[in-house]
């Protein structure tokens, strides 16, 4: 294998922690040989181009002066090559890798609003950024971060503005997210995230509503049709805000409504004694991983004979949103897990809750909204695809998949 010519200075070893210094080294060895990579088919694909005297016309000629990425694993000062076109023509070696004005690493910037939500105040992200990326970790002061926040928010409102008339969502999972922010304000965040056709799972919207009224959902859900989303959803999956349902039922529909298992149980659990909790929450798990929709019918009904004389206004809450909390078995059984709750949304926001409860003054609306939205992006490269996506086809088609037969009959039709 030839021999890397990028060059990157070595710095001094940091003591206690050769592990550290090993892995970084390595890092160093990688970006060397992949940006050698790249030189070496940039003078591939000029290699025919010669001089009237039989040169080389595009050639290696030294380095461009040293500079410092910033990266997770710490600074690496690197020495990028540059090329010499002998013809006059101006041809000249740009790194994809290493661009000329790169001064840190995706996942730094990815690493910022991490740590807002964390509860990290921007006067303090020096010495958080030094903690975690070592003592070279400059170039990030507050005016630093207060201009890479104008950025995305910036970034927020070209994306909410993007054309959606060539995507379509087969599931929705909707929330509504109350934020503290400053002067006592409360900030409502309404998130939607979509599965579409091909199973992977996208952030849809994500705006301050103020509150989860029908209003400020329907502005949202128009403001999708308007970009192109013209096809409903299959299914939406949400709590029990009436808002984001009457704006569903208005604006798409032909959508099926899923309500929430984990928000309807804490929301039936909450009526009841706590020494009885357990009890209840056993049975309704017994309904919503029946194996079928008349077996959870059948289990529906046994705990609502068990419990409505002595818990009537607890059980009437189960039993006025059958429908919608059964919804979920009209679908595919491997998609089950996924759309009988709002987990999507909810694991994601865990550290939205808990940058308000750390933070003593926590940051503007416009602030909030841009570091959840960055987060979500960031969280977004690591979604899996929905299990089962092959089905959503069939999903698509119409199929109805009543009970494990169906669904079996279902899946031998696709693939013959």
């Amino acid at each position: 294998m030839k021999k890397s010519t990028l060059q990157v200075s070595a710095e001094p070893d940091i003591a206690g922690d050769p592990l550290h210094e090993l892995i970084r080294n390595g890092a160093r060895q990688l970006i060397a040989a992949a940006v050698e990579v790249e030189l070496e088919a940039m003078l591939q694909q000029h290699a025919e181009r010669c001089l009237d005297d039989g040169r080389h016309a595009v050639v290696r000629n030294g380095y461009l002066p040293p500079r410092t990425i910033q990266t997770g694993i710490g600074d690496v000062e690197i020495k990028v090559p540059k090329v010499r076109e002998r013809s006059g023509n101006g041809i000249c070696f740009n790194s994809a890798l290493l661009p000329p004005y790169l001064k840190r690493a995706k996942s730094v910037e990815e690493l910022l609003p991490w740590l807002y939500l964390r509860g990290i105040s921007t006067g303090d992200f020096h010495e958080a950024l030094r903690a975690l990326l070592g003592e070279k970790a400059n170039g990030l002061s507050a005016s630093t971060i207060s201009r890479l926040k104008q950025q995305w928010l910036e970034e927020h409102r070209q994306w909410c503005l993007r054309d959606l008339s060539d995507t379509r969502y087969v599931y929705f999972w909707a929330d509504g997210i109350y934020s503290h922010v400053r002067q006592d304000d409360h900030l409502c965040l309404l998130v939607i995230i979509g599965v579409t056709e091909h199973g992977r799972k996208e952030l849809v919207a994500v705006e301050d509503g103020y509150r989860e009224s029908e209003a400020n959902w329907a502005e949202l859900l128009n403001g999708l049709r308007a970009r192109g989303l013209t096809v409903s959803p299959k299914l939406a999956t949400g709590d029990g805000a009436l808002g984001f349902w009457n704006a569903m039922a208005k604006i798409f529909p032909d959508t099926q409504h899923q309500r929430c298992w984990v928000h309807k149980t804490a929301n039936v659990l909450a009526s009841l004694l706590k020494a009885m909790q357990p009890k209840v929450k056993a049975e309704l798990r017994e309904v919503w991983l029946a194996k079928s929709r008349d077996a959870a019918n059948e289990a529906f009904d046994v705990l609502l004979a068990r419990f409505s004389a002595k818990y009537p206004a607890a059980m009437k809450k189960l039993e006025k949103a059958r429908e919608e909390l059964l919804a979920f078995y009209d679908f595919p059984l491997e998609h089950w897990a996924s759309i009988r709750t709002t987990n999507p949304i909810e694991s994601a926001f865990a550290t939205v809750r808990l940058r308000s409860r750390r933070a003593k003054n926590g940051g503007s609306r416009e602030t909030t909204l841009s570091m959840v939205f960055k987060l979500f992006q960031s969280a977004q490269k690591s979604w899996n695809r929905l299990r089962g996506f092959d089905l959503l086809t069939l999903v698509v088609s119409n199929v109805q998949f009543k009970d494990e037969e169906q669904i079996h009959e279902a899946s031998e039709r696709n693939v013959a």
